[in-house]
């Protein structure tokens, strides 16, 4: 699939907007409307474009500022929850966790003073989220012997 100009540009945008205004209520839907395009068009075009799908893009950048919250402030779990634009603790201890690979609680008591004088566009790099494959095997398995 190409994308052409005028469409990526559009693309860009909703990109941008995501990047700007990630703490805030965002939805597929908002987004692809501000692109012109429908919800499931626009999905398809960003992931083909960016590697993701606009809510997986949405949620990695709040990620990536709940990181830089848990570093350099003391704000709790769900104050930075908040912050971020999340609106479920739990949805948001998931992602965090899958993303980033320990919890929330987990992270602030990390040591981060390796990243101390690192410019933070450097930071941003080293510390992005990156979902984290499925070893075989792990998956949770439901037991329906007892049914």
């Amino acid at each position: 699939m190409t994308v052409d100009l005028d469409e990526l540009r559009r693309l860009r945008r909703a990109r941008s907007r995501v990047d700007r205004d990630h703490a805030e209520p965002l939805d597929v839907p908002s987004l692809a409307a501000a692109a012109f395009m429908s919800t499931a068009h626009f999905s398809r075009r960003f992931r083909a474009a960016y590697g993701e799908t606009p809510y997986a893009y949405l949620m990695t950048r709040r990620i990536e500022r709940a990181q830089a919250l848990f570093r350099s402030t003391d704000l709790s779990v769900t104050e930075v929850c908040m912050a971020v634009g999340a609106t479920s603790l739990g949805s948001f201890s998931t992602r965090f966790t899958e993303l980033v690979g320990m919890t929330p609680t987990q992270y602030r008591a990390a040591d981060h003073d390796a990243l101390a004088g690192v410019w933070s566009c450097h930071t941003m790099i080293v510390t992005r989220p990156v979902a984290r494959p499925v070893r075989a095997g792990s998956e949770k398995r439901r037991d329906t012997s007892q049914s």
